[in-house]
């Protein structure tokens, strides 16, 4: 049976968000048609570099990009937590929230999926939740089977098929997204190129107005602000 409620969860750093995040939950609810998209800003990463922008800059950010889309909504979960945001820790939350596994649906690219091994609490956080895999620029969901062995019997390409399981799948969703990371959005700003066309618009507008990814003092104008803006409301990893 399918689930009454599906929910989609894009979790990131998001230091800033694009439009590659943005395609990525795109393309999950396209395929799964979810109840919700829930977009989770981390707090400290602990498979990357800290962030370069504060959790407050980083939280508007994602709230901004999400402003307008019906259905989707940011959360502060992460943000909350002290400590690195481990995946495991955020999907127990939702557990927590009476959300079941089977419902929820972690979205996730094709590049940062071919680490898994090396997540926290592996195999078993593939229990806690549907595993989205989409496609990112050279890194095909095709490729997946053959990049993770281990894992191919649990590969599906059809929700239904993931539906019909007993247990957490892994949904593989062959759609494009754009061909930018978050990286390449700061070396283009700290060399003062534009970045129109890989963020949203909210989003380039606040980074030029706060002065983010630069060497000016905007960048830390709100050092002393509140960790992150109010979590919750229903506006719509590099």
């Amino acid at each position: 049976m399918i689930p009454a409620r599906r929910i989609g969860i894009l979790g990131g750093t998001f230091d800033p968000i694009h439009c590659g995040h943005v395609d990525l939950a795109r393309a999950a609810e396209h395929t799964l048609e979810p109840t919700e998209i829930v977009v989770v800003t981390a707090n400290v990463p602990p498979h990357r570099p800290q962030p370069v922008a504060s959790s407050f800059h980083r939280f508007a950010m994602v709230t901004l990009a999400v402003t307008g889309r019906r259905g989707w909504r940011v959360s502060d979960v992460e943000l909350r937590s002290a400590g690195p945001s481990y995946t495991s820790k955020t999907l127990g939350a939702f557990h927590e929230q009476g959300y079941d596994r089977l419902e929820l649906f972690f979205v996730i690219g094709a590049d940062a999926f071919g680490e898994i091994a090396a997540w926290r609490d592996y195999p078993d956080i593939l229990d806690a939740a549907q595993f989205a895999v989409v496609s990112r620029p050279g890194y095909p969901v095709a490729d997946l089977p053959r990049r993770l062995p281990s894992l191919a019997s649990r590969m599906v390409t059809s929700p239904a098929a993931a539906s019909a399981a007993s247990r957490p799948m892994i949904i593989l969703i062959d759609a494009p997204t754009a061909d930018v990371s978050s990286t390449a959005i700061r070396e283009r700003i700290a060399n003062g190129e534009p970045i129109e066309g890989m963020v949203p618009p909210p989003v380039r507008q606040y980074i030029e107005q706060q002065g983010l990814y630069t060497s000016t003092p905007l960048a830390t104008r709100h050092a002393d602000a509140p960790r992150h803006p109010a979590a919750g409301r229903l506006h719509g990893e590099d």
